[in-house]
């Protein structure tokens, strides 16, 4: 079932009351989507230096905006709330995360992870908007999926089989998709469902409840407060979570993750030429599909496919495909692949795979 009304009617259903069939209507509560996004990015450094990861554009735009519009379209209305757990990021990062946010038809709540304890701890961050139907979805996880699920549902985690399951918390479920039982990151074989990072409550105080047992309690895994571990509790309680499966998972770890993304959005969600405002191009090729951001000059210059350029950039006397360029950055006389380049960049070395991070000069 895709949810396309929050807050109005949805079918009515049958109980079994007393000897008699009688019929409902259920009301859905308004939907929150709590979004952790405290890490330092790591992986991915040196674009996290000065931006963090969910911001990191691809296709046109950051990886948390096509996130966010990928879970609005599968719930059919935008989030009434969408809340971000931020580190110390700045001012900057906080007026672009409600751009975001505004721009996707929601409001936004900022909350602060002053301490990394956990995905569960920073979750447990946004206290005061785990309420009532919500969603959980990590910062970098983006997929191609027909998404859509029954809100009715107590609980639902989507997984993907993966061949190496042991970096990731897994499920197992039994013969009708009920979870049986979470595991985080075994090294011993458990299962090849792996929890991709999205997740539906239908009861969030219930959850919020489990999240602050856990802290409490210092129940800890390998460290740190695990959301496999509240799932557990949760489950133990009573709560039926089932498993639902997307069909690609793109884990925006890394640059080569990033890049790959970049490739799959381009492809598979616009699949054509985005060409902005102010764009000049001259004596260049652009093959499809690529993004250019507004006021882009292109000269003497081959571009894609599968990329993307951010605003005010220049490109001359080059080659690029299946790269990511980032705004107001200088390429010149190069042949590049595979790669990725940062803000304010002037870069006209030789030709290379390269990942540049922002006000890099290689010139």
């Amino acid at each position: 079932m895709r949810v396309n009304s929050l807050n109005k009617e949805v079918d009515s259903f049958a109980y079994h009351r007393e000897g008699k069939f009688c019929y409902t209507l259920e009301i859905l509560e308004i939907m929150r989507l709590i979004i952790p996004m405290a890490g330092r990015g790591s992986r991915l450094r040196p674009h996290t230096l000065t931006t963090p990861k969910p911001l990191v554009p691809i296709a046109g735009k950051p990886i948390v905006q096509w996130l966010i519009e990928i879970l609005s379209d599968g719930v059919g209305e935008p989030f009434e709330e969408i809340a971000f757990v931020i580190g110390d990021f700045g001012e900057e990062v906080k007026a672009q995360l409600r751009e975001v946010a505004k721009s996707t038809g929601s409001r936004a709540a900022i909350y602060y992870q002053e301490e990394p304890l956990g995905p569960a701890h920073a979750i447990y961050c946004a206290e005061p908007s785990i309420k009532g139907n919500c969603m959980v979805a990590l910062a970098d996880t983006l997929f191609i999926s027909d998404f859509s699920f029954d809100p009715r549902q107590e609980g639902i985690i989507w997984t993907q089989k993966v061949q190496d399951p042991s970096n990731f918390g897994v499920v197992e479920t039994d013969g009708q998709g009920v979870i049986t039982r979470f595991v985080e990151k075994s090294p011993v074989f458990v299962s090849d469902q792996a929890i991709v990072g999205i997740y539906y409550f239908r009861d969030g105080l219930r959850f919020a409840g489990k999240l602050k047992y856990l802290i409490d309690n210092n129940i800890r895994e390998r460290g740190e407060f695990q959301i496999t571990t509240t799932l557990e509790l949760l489950k133990d309680d009573g709560l039926q979570f089932k498993a639902a499966s997307i069909d690609e998972w793109l884990d925006c770890g890394n640059k080569e993750a990033i890049l790959y993304a970049n490739e799959r959005i381009l492809g598979s969600k616009i699949n054509q030429d985005i060409i902005e405002e102010g764009v000049i191009l001259k004596n260049s090729t652009i093959i499809s599909p690529c993004f250019i951001g507004k006021g882009t000059k292109i000269k003497n210059s081959v571009i894609g496919p599968y990329v993307s350029v951010g605003e005010g950039s220049k490109i001359i006397k080059s080659v690029v495909e299946k790269s990511v360029i980032q705004n107001e950055s200088r390429v010149k006389n190069v042949n590049l692949k595979n790669s990725m380049v940062g803000n304010h960049v002037d870069y006209c070395d030789k030709a290379k795979k390269i990942s540049l991070g922002d006000f890099s000069r290689f010139c």
